[in-house]
Order: C-alpha cells, then sequence, then structure tokens
C-alpha cells in the first residue's frame, strides 16, 4: 500500500469516527476505492409505531349565574365586571368630553429677531358642564387665546368664545352655540368624598389622541400645586397616578361611577410626560369658581394678607415654639388686612432644615371656631368658607398668650407683588 493511500485511508476511518461521535450525517466522497473501505450500512428494523391515545376532552363547566368570571389575556387577569364598568364609564362619559384647539399669538424669544404676533397652536381637554353649552377646561389651555376650536366625540366641531378664566384655579369656562345631538353634561362628583386607594379614570385627548382612557388610582390627597400664573398655590389638589400626558389638560378625572372628581392640570415629571405622578384640580373648588366665571368672566378670592408655614412637632422643638401645630406668620403683607388688624410676622431670621425661615410671628391655630393644623388647613378655609369683605375671627398664640384677632378679608391680587 502507498503512501499516499494509507493516509486517504486514515481520513476517511476518522472520519468515520467524528461522524458517529457527533451523530452527524457524513457522505463519503465518492472514490471507487473509498466505497469498498467504507463498512456497508446494516439494514434498519422497521419499529411499530404506538397507536395514539385518544385525548380526553374535560367538559367546561357552565358559569353559575352572577358568578364572578375572569379571562386570562396574556398572562393578565382581567376582571369581567371591572372591564363591563369601565366600558359603561366611557360609554356614558366620553360624549361629554371635548377636544380643544388653540391659536394663540406671541413671540419666539430663542430668534434673533422678534415680531409683534407669531402664531401658535396650542391643545387641551374640556368637558360640557351644562346645557348651555358651557364647557369647563384648564386656564392654561386657553390664556392667549386668539381663535378656540372645539371637537367633539362624534368629529363635530364648532367656534368657541372664553367666558370666564381664573389664573390661581387653573380653570376657564369656554362657550359653544349648540351642542350635538347626544352630548349632555357630565355628572358631578364630591371631591371631598374622595379616598387614596380608589379607582381613578381619566379621559382627554393626550398629543391629540382624542377619546383617550386611561386608568389608575386615587394616590395622594391635600397637594398644594403652585399656581401657573399667580404667586399663590391650589389648595386640596388631587394626586393620581392614571396617566397623564401633554393635551389631558383641562379633562375629567372620574371615580367609578363616572362621576367628575377632578379637572386634570399638571404632571410631575422630569421628561414632561406622564410618570405616574398626576395632578388634579378637586371638583368640589369647580363647583364654587365656574358658576361665577359663567355669571361674571372672573372670580375674586379673599385674602388675608400673610406669608406664612407650617408648625410641625421638629419645628416647635428647634425653636422652642409655644404650640406644635398651626400656620407660622413668616411676613405680613405691608397696608394688608392683617397688616390693618395688628397680626404680626416674623422678627428673626433662622435656618431650619437647609432653609432660611422668619420666626418670632403670630402662629394662627383656629378661625371662626375650626381648628387650624397647618397653613394648607388656613388657605383651604378661606377659599372655601369666606368672601371678600367678610369678617373672621382668628385665633392667635402670641408669645404663649392666645389671643382673638378679628379681620376684615381683601381680595387677592394677582401676585404678592401688587
Amino acid at each position: 500500500m502507498s503512501v499516499k493511500r494509507a493516509i486517504l485511508l486514515l481520513a476517511v476511518i476518522l472520519s468515520l469516527f467524528l461522524a458517529t461521535a457527533c451523530k452527524l450525517e457524513f457522505k463519503l466522497p465518492q472514490v471507487p476505492w473509498a466505497q469498498e473501505l467504507a463498512p456497508k450500512p446494516k439494514p434498519e428494523t422497521a419499529k411499530a409505531t404506538p397507536t395514539p391515545k385518544a385525548e380526553t376532552i374535560k367538559p367546561t363547566p357552565t358559569p353559575t349565574p352572577g358568578a364572578r368570571q375572569e379571562v386570562a389575556v396574556t398572562g393578565t387577569v382581567l376582571d369581567e365586571e371591572e372591564e363591563a364598568l369601565l366600558i359603561s364609564i366611557y360609554e356614558k362619559v366620553n360624549p361629554a368630553v371635548v377636544s380643544i384647539r388653540v391659536v394663540k399669538s406671541g413671540t419666539l424669544p430663542q430668534l434673533p429677531f422678534t415680531h409683534p404676533e407669531i402664531p401658535q397652536e396650542g391643545s387641551g381637554s374640556g368637558f360640557v358642564w351644562d346645557e348651555k353649552g358651557h364647557i369647563v377646561t384648564n386656564y392654561h389651555v386657553v390664556s392667549n387665546a386668539k381663535e378656540v376650536e372645539v371637537i367633539f366625540y362624534n368629529g363635530d366641531s364648532a367656534k368657541a368664545e372664553v367666558v370666564g378664566t381664573d389664573p390661581h384655579s387653573d380653570l376657564a369656562v369656554i362657550k359653544v352655540d349648540e351642542l350635538p345631538e347626544g352630548v349632555h353634561p357630565v355628572e358631578l362628583g364630591d371631591s371631598s368624598q374622595v379616598k387614596v386607594g380608589q379607582r381613578a379614570i381619566a379621559i382627554g385627548n393626550p398629543f391629540g389622541l382624542a377619546g383617550t382612557m386611561t386608568t389608575g388610582i386615587i394616590s395622594a390627597l391635600g397637594r398644594r400645586l403652585p399656581s401657573v400664573a399667580t404667586s399663590f398655590s391650589i389648595p386640596e389638589v388631587i394626586q393620581t397616578d392614571a396617566a397623564i400626558n401633554p393635551g389631558n389638560s383641562g379633562g375629567p378625572l372620574l371615580d367609578s361611577a363616572g362621576r367628575v372628581i377632578g379637572i386634570n392640570t399638571a404632571i410631575e415629571s422630569p421628561v414632561g410626560v406622564n410618570a405616574g405622578i398626576g395632578f388634579a384640580v378637586p371638583i368640589n373648588l369647580a363647583k364654587r369658581i365656574v358658576p361665577v366665571l359663567i355669571e361674571k368672566g372672573s372670580y375674586d378670592y379673599p385674602w388675608l394678607g400673610i406669608k406664612g408655614m407650617s408648625v410641625t412637632k421638629a419645628l416647635a422643638k428647634e425653636f422652642d415654639l409655644p404650640v406644635d401645630y398651626g400656620a407660622l406668620v413668616n411676613e405680613v403683607v405691608r397696608n394688608g388686612p392683617a397688616y390693618k388688624a395688628g397680626i404680626r410676622g416674623g422678627t428673626k431670621q433662622a435656618r431650619f432644615m437647609g432653609q432660611e425661615i422668619t420666626i418670632g410671628g403670630d402662629i394662627i391655630v383656629g378661625i371662626d371656631g375650626h381648628e387650624i393644623r397647618n397653613f394648607d388647613d388656613l388657605l383651604t378655609y378661606l377659599i372655601y368658607n369666606t368672601s371678600v369683605g367678610q369678617e373672621v375671627s382668628l385665633s392667635v398664640v402670641r408669645g404663649g398668650e392666645r389671643i382673638k384677632v378679628r379681620v376684615v378679608l381683601g381680595k387677592r391680587p394677582s401676585s404678592l407683588e401688587e
């Protein structure tokens, strides 16, 4: 046997060994002498294939009437009752929710030139308030509007006029001449009865996508939200994790009965879109303000004329305050109602929790017989229970002594600098 033939034979044997070890199909090259050397395969014995057993089909029990059914969809269990409820709420409320398109005029400061009026478009949501065509939305949606267009759920559109605005609460009212057939006002709820953890439903037009419903829960209550256009704050704001995005502003926040409990107004987000923290103006505040906006076009808030902060146990302990609750008066606005009544502001600068504060002022612990536990309590009472020109009785702690001070409330200015 030549050396070349021996090497080829060794290669064939090695190839067969590797093919067997790796369980791979390997075909020998079509060389006559290689075919002679390759072992002939043994004929395979046919194995009988067993007859498969008939699959037993288990009957599905008939649902008990009225029983709670669940449907699994891609790993998520959907409650049929929940699904039916959301569908019902959407069909009931969505016709009353509108998309608002606004044309504004303004300047673009980033340009190297100025122009007196450069049209800019904006959008938002709103909902029908009454049969007369009044629609509630946010102040920031329609502020400085030159033209306002309302698009209803069925695609009908109509020009609208701005009837009244309130920058302090970020509320506004617009009006169309006629409502389309089948469009009726929403049902209003009671925001004082809202509880953390209950269902929250938002309907609006995020990013111009009309008739979008999102769901979540009430995450927190009693938030204080800075006004978009003034130096004051909105009290008793509702926080929700229902998705709220640009375009939802002015739309309704609903409870599980489809009643409006708030007006979606803002989000807390580092990127400007939903991050699970949205805010809604409580409907009870709108109930107080909207009728006045319809009648007069603006709303006058009662004003005490102070700047202050809440007294906490930590603050009281740090500065040896006579009480550990109430509203500490840091500053009294000169010539304001509190100033004229003799309320005293702080006299000493101090640092607390990394912030500069003024201490030494009066501590308001009551108003008209109602206890004031913090500054928000005072703000909320003034807005919901008093009016301009009304006299109130303040319970004040001054130097360890509790005294009564009567104050005639004034009209809140648009800013504290006025």
